[in-house]
């Protein structure tokens, strides 16, 4: 038990060397991919630092694709996976996009609900929502907008972060800014359906 109650302290103390360097969201440059209606943005290393100050009080969903958040990894504070987009069919490509055809989860919102309500997490606080850049994260912050929720944040940057001129994803993110994260997923973090 003690070891355990260090263990956290220690994590605690500690956090902060992970969070990264500060960088703040300059809303001015943000691209309309990335707008939400309520205009609430976080880069990553905020992100970390709202979760970590705010604990069962800020609920933070990695939206990714269950293949995204099985092979990618994921942060180790996040609350639960619920994609907000999954693959429509393995042998169905979209060409335009060079990638498997996607469309929106119709179980994300119920699920969120449902994530909630374990949590005793009110429509009024806040919510992280993290896709792989930011791309996708504003429109599934407009869906729980539309559903009642008021405090509904979209990291920017992502876990992965935008594209390199040299056509990597080095440039922001989660995993770029050393924040914790893991490969190892658990089934109470897992979206199962």
């Amino acid at each position: 038990m003690r070891t355990a109650i260090f263990g956290l302290a220690l994590a605690l103390l500690l956090a902060p060397a992970f969070a990264g360097e500060y960088q703040p969201v300059d809303v001015t440059k943000l691209p309309l991919v990335k707008q939400s209606k309520l205009g609430l943005y976080l880069s990553a290393p905020e992100a970390f630092k709202m979760k970590s100050e705010g604990g069962a009080k800020v609920l933070f969903v990695d939206i990714r694709t269950k293949g995204e958040f099985q092979f990618l990894g994921t942060p180790t504070i996040i609350d639960q996976n619920i994609p907000y987009m999954e693959i429509d069919d393995p042998t169905s490509w979209d060409k335009k996009n060079n990638r498997y055809t996607m469309s929106p989860n119709s179980d994300f919102l119920s699920a969120v609900d449902a994530l909630a309500a374990r949590m005793h997490h009110g429509k009024n606080d806040p919510v992280i929502l993290m896709c792989r850049s930011g791309d996708r994260s504003p429109r599934a912050a407009d869906l729980l907008q539309q559903a009642g929720y008021t405090k509904v944040y979209s990291v920017v940057d992502g876990f992965e972060g935008d594209m390199s001129p040299a056509g990597r994803r080095d440039v922001n993110g989660w995993k770029n800014a050393n924040l914790p994260w893991t490969y190892k997923i658990t089934e109470d973090k897992a979206y199962i359906r």
